[in-house]
């Protein structure tokens, strides 16, 4: 009985065995899949974690991207408006020495210049002639230097061209500034100057653009700032530049620059011509012979302390561009007149009136 007991525990402690060691496999197999599963995983979590260092790689090189974008952005507003402006100064160039600046939006760029955003605009480039000289204007609306809140300053700027090496310099040329008044009455501002040869401002460029020369007190801000002032309608105004290479009268500036800028050049040349003939044949039929019937006043000097030692003076007026010189002889002396010859005229186109001095001698009875 003994022995059956000890058997039947044996029994149990085998089978006990059995699955032990079966939950022992198992626990194994168990252990050697999780094993795996954790390799898997882990090997899954590095390739997340790569995918999720490239992806942040790739978010932040995105963000600096669309950080660039806004300045690249207004650099290329910034390069399409240059290339706006120099389209617009090739369609609008002049090749005949003058230039017509029509300055758009005035008030903007008072504010800019005022608030020192922007202190000066340059006006299109424009030519001398197809193979001339190449130049510019530079405007100061609130004015430059001394000129400075005081006056609007207006220079003129040699620019390097194709063409320097064999035009003669300096640049020596009067240059016409003017300020269009845009109503029928037309009272221009019209100022000149020319350029001082033993300045740099008029020697050949050595650079895209030199130094600028002008008048630094062109016009005062005051006027060009009163409301309904006639230079600046609708937002514009319009600034004529002229370079003059033939030298025009002072005088005869105001009519050229009174000609509608809409005719052509060489219009404006044959009118400009037609003008100086007719004021040439106006001052022709002014002749000086036309003063001998002028009256002449004689004046005895004060001084004289006899009769006999008398000074003449002679008043007369006279045609512009010619003079008359007219001598006094007198002829009879008495102590309450004096008579005289017929003045004897001689014509001159000098200026000036010579009077002349007689006196009176004891040998000669008529005082001559």
């Amino acid at each position: 009985t003994t022995n059956e007991n000890i058997s039947t525990q044996m029994q149990e402690v085998y089978e006990t065995l059995n699955i032990l060691a079966s939950g022992i496999q198992t626990l194994n197999d168990d252990t050697q899949r999780l094993s795996s599963e954790s390799i898997r995983l882990q090997s899954s979590i590095e390739s997340v974690t790569q995918e999720f260092s490239s992806l942040k790689l790739s978010i932040q090189e995105q963000s600096s991207f669309l950080d660039g974008v806004k300045p690249n952005q207004e650099i290329l507003q910034q390069d399409v408006a240059s290339l706006k402006q120099k389209v617009d100064d090739m369609q609008y160039v002049s090749y005949d020495g003058t230039l017509i600046w029509k300055i758009t939006n005035f008030h903007e760029k008072m504010m800019d210049a005022q608030s020192e955003r922007q202190t000066s605009i340059y006006s299109p480039p424009f030519y001398s002639s197809s193979t001339g000289y190449k130049m510019r204007a530079r405007l100061y609306l609130n004015g430059d230097g001394n000129a400075r809140r005081t006056h609007m300053s207006l220079f003129f700027v040699l620019m390097r061209g194709p063409n320097d090496a064999i035009l003669k310099f300096p640049f020596n040329y009067k240059v016409t500034f003017c300020l269009y008044d845009q109503t029928p009455q037309q009272r221009h501002i019209i100022d000149s100057f020319r350029p001082d040869i033993k300045s740099n401002s008029s020697q050949r460029p050595q650079s895209e653009m030199y130094i600028a020369s002008g008048i630094p007190k062109f016009f005062p801000l005051t006027m060009i700032q009163q409301e309904g002032n006639p230079y600046v309608r609708e937002d514009t105004m319009f600034i004529k530049v002229m370079v003059d290479f033939d030298d025009m009268p002072k005088t005869l500036l105001p009519y050229a620059l009174s000609l509608n800028p809409g005719l052509p050049i060489h219009i404006h040349q044959l009118m400009i011509k037609q003008e100086i003939e007719r004021r040439e044949q106006s001052q022709s039929q002014q002749s000086p012979t036309s003063l001998a019937n002028r009256p002449i006043t004689l004046t005895m000097s004060p001084n004289f302390t006899d009769i006999s030692d008398t000074l003449l003076s002679c008043e007369l007026g006279h045609d512009a561009g010619s003079s008359m010189h007219v001598q006094q002889t007198p002829i009879e002396q008495d102590a309450n007149e004096m008579v005289s010859q017929e003045p004897q005229e001689t014509e001159s186109y000098d200026t000036g009136i010579t009077c002349v001095e007689t006196r009176g001698d004891d040998d000669d009875p008529n005082g001559h």
